[in-house]
């Protein structure tokens, strides 16, 4: 892992969700926003994307960017379907393990998936439900265990913590 002064390594992170208009761009606005925060941006690639690609184009939901803008974060990633490619460009691709495992080309792909929650320090929970049929109480939710995850993933990353 490198540390905060060492910009010989860069980070290319991919967030992926079904439909890339709740969890994975908030996960990427959440990113972005931390990465910011601790100076770190020429250090990273964040980028989201989706299994499904009905909405390609889209903005967030509006639901998620109202609860998200709420909390400093600016959610303006339009809505794209995840591609072959990607698994070549990106080092982490972080969403539904299952259906990334059913897309990666090969087993080197198979590599670099990884669960949200595995980053989580002060949540147990097993994955980041979908908010899209809930109330707000499950934007919010969505929202705590993403932002908890986001800065264990950064913490893992730059500091060697967990």
């Amino acid at each position: 892992m490198a540390s905060p002064s060492d910009t010989t390594r860069s980070y290319r992170i991919l967030f992926v969700c079904l439909g890339n208009i709740c969890r994975s761009p908030a996960a990427e606005g959440i990113m972005r926003h931390l990465v910011e925060e601790r100076g770190l941006t020429d250090l990273f690639v964040i980028d989201s994307a989706g299994t499904y690609g009905g909405h390609a184009g889209d903005l967030p939901d509006p639901r998620m960017r109202s609860h998200a803008a709420r909390r400093g974060y600016s959610l303006e990633h339009r809505s794209r379907k995840i591609t072959g490619e990607d698994f070549d460009r990106f080092d982490l691709i972080i969403g539904n393990v299952e259906n990334l495992r059913r897309l990666a080309p090969d087993v080197d792909s198979l590599a670099k998936i990884h669960r949200m929650t595995e980053y989580n320090r002060h949540f147990l929970h097993d994955h980041v439900p979908d908010p899209y049929y809930s109330g707000a109480d499950g934007f919010e939710l969505v929202l705590d265990l993403l932002e908890d995850a986001c800065d264990g993933l950064l913490c893992t990353l730059v500091d060697g913590n967990v």
